[in-house]
């Protein structure tokens, strides 16, 4: 609940960062008729947008597990993943075809000094939100969320090649200004492959090696433990759950189970986020007979 909490508190907030960054673009767009001003203020816009469905994610996410979700809604934010790389593809798509409608139909900008102020309006917007959201992530372990701020840290950059083209205009090239806004979109959609992996590996279980061996040094540390024989984990959301065996030498059930729980209190003492972790015991071959 905490964690869904700051979750949400992190996308509020990071949510109206971009809105107020798209808004100021926005105005300098009317006043300058920049395709790529244009193109990274429909990006921005689309960013800002992602932030509503991780926010009903995390509050899906509180919900109790049912007889039907067994593990609870964690997966939401997977859904939600999915959906923003949809909204950021799209936006992407947008912002191609006005730089593609303007080397067919030239214009020409207008006040190109005030597309440096633009730039790093864009800059500045996308990297507070970055922070914020990459450093929230990371502590509730939420790949969604981290995903996002390193996506917001990205289209900062993406933002600042917008004072190149303003570059070009003030220098007697004006169709640097489309070009930009193309290579905006490409970016865009180049820099959407990392979330597109991030999302995937989370739908197919994927975890860090770390959390692997962090899980399993804990299990070998605990009293008792000749061999941990398997280990699994998997992300619910920003919370992991997972199961392990373990090799002990006792053939005593009641010993052998205190061992399992001695081992898993080890385990979550190493993982901060992990909810129900199951130790089965079996006793170790050598003292078998």
């Amino acid at each position: 609940m905490e964690a869904s909490s700051a979750g949400v508190r992190a996308l509020k907030i990071s949510m109206f960062v971009l809105l107020g960054t798209t808004v100021l673009q926005a105005v300098l767009v009317g006043l300058t008729g920049s395709v790529a001003l244009l193109a990274d203020t429909i990006h921005n816009f689309a960013d800002a947008l992602t932030a509503v469905p991780l926010w009903i994610a995390f509050v899906l996410g509180r919900r109790l597990a049912t007889r039907r979700y067994t593990y609870g809604f964690g997966r939401a934010e997977d859904l939600a993943g999915m959906f923003i790389v949809f909204v950021v593809a799209l936006s992407a798509v947008v912002a191609g075809w006005e730089a593609v409608d303007r080397f067919i139909h030239p214009r020409p900008v207008e006040n190109p000094w005030l597309l440096v102020a633009a730039g790093l309006i864009g800059f500045a917007g996308n990297e507070l939100v970055a922070l914020y959201r990459i450093r929230v992530g990371r502590k509730i372990g939420s790949a969604a969320l981290v995903a996002d701020g390193v996506h917001a840290r990205l289209d900062g950059f993406t933002s600042l090649s917008v004072i190149l083209g303003a570059v070009g205009v003030l220098l007697g090239f004006p169709l640097a200004d489309p070009i930009i806004g193309l290579l905006i979109a490409v970016s865009i959609l180049l820099l959407l492959w990392g979330t597109v992996k991030s999302i995937g590996s989370r739908l197919m279980d994927a975890i860090d090696p770390d959390l692997y061996e962090r899980a399993e040094r804990a299990l070998e540390h605990a009293d008792e433990v000749h061999a941990v024989r398997e280990l699994r984990l998997r992300w619910i959301g920003h919370r992991l759950t997972g199961s392990a065996t373990i090799e002990v030498a006792t053939p005593h059930l009641h010993a052998a189970t205190h061992i399992a729980d001695h081992a898993a209190e080890h385990v979550h003492s190493a993982i901060g986020n992990l909810d129900t972790f199951l130790v089965t015991p079996k006793e170790h071959a050598a003292s078998g007979g």
